[in-house]
């Protein structure tokens, strides 16, 4: 941690009643963070070369903008841990965050680059954010467009008690059940790490409409839910669940209603056409029910807010459904108001602890990882 770590007024110290396990927080570097972490050569090719990636949309999605994050020090909002801790962690009652760096250092177009990028990532965020702060864990950032840099990376850190998933974005080169991931799903797998697929990503030259580019950022925004359905298919019908029986999938701020109308059509089609993927001998909605889980932020709101419960029903309850603030972004969910109708006792255990405890083996009460 650096001397500009700061901590908002006490105004801000009340904590919520609801204890939650935050399945999605936002770390954010500074622009010379990695500096420490980067070996020479790949510091000097930094500061000559650049960034080389196919860049996402980031406008206004990328821009940080719930105004009152900007902590005191000046950093950009995530940038700062003091002020996060107290801010979001202790206002919020947070047992456990899982941290996502959303910084391009998996995507970078030159594979030992990537690598580089992905290892000072990852060592950063043991030093400036696991170790000082018991309450968070890491999403693992690995070069996933190459198999062995990302292989290499998972074996690295598999035993670090601070990581406890494979961090990937819904845009990629190829539907993630792609073969070329196959190596990586299989290591994460082997060491029982599950692997997130988070909103957002490069594009890597391709729009995210099956019919071309949108016009507007709504369209873009919206459309981003077309993305994860394309990977929870390609994850499916590729039969790496026959593979690696153990593989666990979260989706992260992709949204869910979708998910019962994308289980009903693929069964439907199956049953007509499963002489094409004899390696996918169930119906896939029992792969889907089995190996995903679900963030809630951005929760979908229906017009008559009693179909939410709807939803959970035709999601087959709420086990696989985990809790989510988005912090700092504009889209941020607050734990007491995510939710436009009232939960069951039940139900709220299962959605803001139990599930992300249970998908991410977290003991009770934050735990010590040095």
């Amino acid at each position: 941690m650096t001397d500009t770590v700061t901590r908002p007024r006490t105004s801000h110290r009340r904590p919520a009643k609801q204890m939650i396990i935050d399945c999605d927080i936002h770390n954010v570097m500074s622009p010379d963070s990695l500096h420490p972490y980067l070996p020479n050569r790949w510091l000097r090719h930094l500061r000559t070369f650049g960034s080389r990636q196919h860049s996402g949309n980031v406008y206004p999605k990328g821009s940080p903008a719930r105004w009152d994050a900007f902590p005191p020090s000046g950093l950009q909002p995530g940038a700062d841990l003091g002020f996060m801790q107290v801010q979001h962690l202790d206002a919020l009652n947070v047992e456990y965050g899982i941290l996502g760096p959303l910084s391009g250092a998996g995507s970078q177009l030159d594979p030992e680059f990537s690598a580089a990028l992905s290892t000072a990532t990852n060592d950063w965020q043991i030093k400036e954010w696991l170790e000082p702060e018991d309450r968070l864990r890491a999403g693992m950032i690995v070069p996933a467009e190459h198999s062995e840099q990302a292989v290499a990376e998972i074996e690295r850190l598999a035993g670090h008690p601070g990581f406890v998933q494979v961090l990937l974005v819904a845009r990629s080169t190829a539907p993630l059940g792609d073969r070329r991931y196959w190596k990586m799903y299989e290591t994460a797998a082997r060491h029982d790490l599950p692997v997130g697929i988070h909103y957002g990503g490069g594009v890597r030259g391709f729009p995210i409409s099956a019919t071309g580019w949108p016009s507007f950022y709504l369209e873009d925004h919206t459309g981003m839910s077309a993305a994860f359905q394309a990977h929870v298919a390609s994850l499916i019908f590729s039969g790496i669940f026959e593979r690696v029986p153990n593989l666990r999938i979260a989706l992260i701020e992709g949204g869910f209603a979708w998910l019962p109308s994308l289980a009903w059509r693929m069964d439907t089609h199956w049953k007509r056409f499963r002489s094409e993927v004899p390696h996918v001998p169930r119906r896939p909605s029992e792969y889907l029910w089995e190996h995903f889980w679900m963030t809630t932020q951005p929760i979908e709101e229906p017009h008559r807010p009693a179909d939410l419960h709807k939803v959970f029903e035709q999601l087959g309850g709420v086990d696989k459904v985990m809790f989510s603030t988005d912090y700092p972004h504009w889209d941020f969910d607050h734990p007491l108001h995510a939710f436009q109708v009232r939960l069951p006792a039940d139900q709220r255990e299962k959605i803001y602890t139990e599930n992300a405890r249970a998908f991410y083996k977290l003991p009770a009460g934050a735990t010590k990882i040095r």
